[in-house]
């Protein structure tokens, strides 16, 4: 009788967390795709292009949740009481119609889950994966951090103006406009690398995780800083080739780079560096680890 009922409460357990799944998936699944959609096609708004990221964040935050499954099958049923409010909080997020609050409904019933079926050692499992999730959810971030990018904006348009100098060509640097050969080129808001330096960021988180090197503070913090300065300089390296290919009336060119897939494959080169990086100083920390003393690991 006890092996049967032990049957019976694991099938009623699938049962319930299937049922979870399919609701989600009613609720959500026409959301993710249009943030797909928008992402792919770049027929969403310009700050939430920002966030295109998630094509490839969202798609392993839910292996790794899957990868997760027997411990997460393990864990006690435990209620926490934020979960309830998160999932309440959630809820009206999304009845709300506001496209923000939409958007961080998702991660907020997601987080809200985890904490009502099994308390803060779930929560812990799946953090990962939720992190990546709201890392990934379109907002308004982007929009209220770009009044504030003037500086870099400067700082990339200089620098493109004086390296296009070195190679003679007539330019001019008013601002955040470039002058080559009498046309203008405007670092705006948007071209002054966020977009890329977002990505970044995440896809180093990703590898930091994958790797299992995010344990390592001192790998994680060169990583991500050399990371950072990875990313600005390809943005200074990008909008000094836009403004050539324009002050150079190579309109094709410019617009390749600029508005098609151009941009995306070198945003994938630079992506792509970034794999021998950590490799590198997670070789090196490890080994400069290991010749320490025990007690000053």
């Amino acid at each position: 009788m006890t092996f049967q009922r032990q049957i019976h409460n694991t099938n009623a357990t699938q049962l319930f967390n299937f049922a979870i799944l399919g609701v989600l998936a009613l609720l959500y699944a026409p959301i993710l795709l249009h943030w797909l959609d928008g992402w792919l096609n770049k027929t969403i708004s310009t700050e939430h292009e920002y966030f295109s990221h998630g094509i490839i964040g969202i798609p392993f935050a839910a292996y790794l949740s899957w990868i997760n499954r027997k411990k997460w099958q393990r864990l006690p049923d435990r209620n926490h009481p934020l979960g309830v409010a998160l999932l309440i909080m959630g809820g009206i997020f999304y009845l709300s119609g506001v496209t923000e609050w939409v958007n961080l409904s998702f991660p907020a019933i997601l987080t809200g889950l985890c904490l009502w079926l099994k308390g803060i050692p779930g929560f812990k499992l799946q953090g990962f994966p939720l992190l990546l999730v709201f890392l990934a959810t379109p907002t308004a971030l982007p929009y209220l951090i770009a009044p504030y990018t003037l500086p870099l904006q400067s700082f990339i348009a200089g620098t493109a103006g004086f390296i296009l100098s070195q190679f003679g060509m007539e330019v001019a640097v008013d601002g955040t406009n470039i002058f080559v050969g009498g046309r203008i080129v405007e670092v705006a808001p948007y071209c002054a690398g966020l977009k890329m330096l977002f990505t970044t960021l995440y896809v180093c988180l990703m590898l930091l995780y994958w790797t299992g090197a995010l344990s390592s503070r001192r790998t994680t913090i060169w990583f991500l800083s050399t990371a950072v300065v990875v990313s600005v300089t390809a943005n200074i390296i990008r909008n000094t080739l836009l403004s050539f290919f324009h002050g150079t009336g190579q309109q094709a060119a410019f617009e390749w780079l600029h508005d098609s897939w151009g941009g995306d494959l070198y945003s994938a080169i630079m992506l792509l560096l970034l794999v021998p990086i950590l490799n590198r100083f997670d070789r090196y920390f490890s080994e400069h680890e290991a010749t320490l003393p025990e007690e000053e690991r």
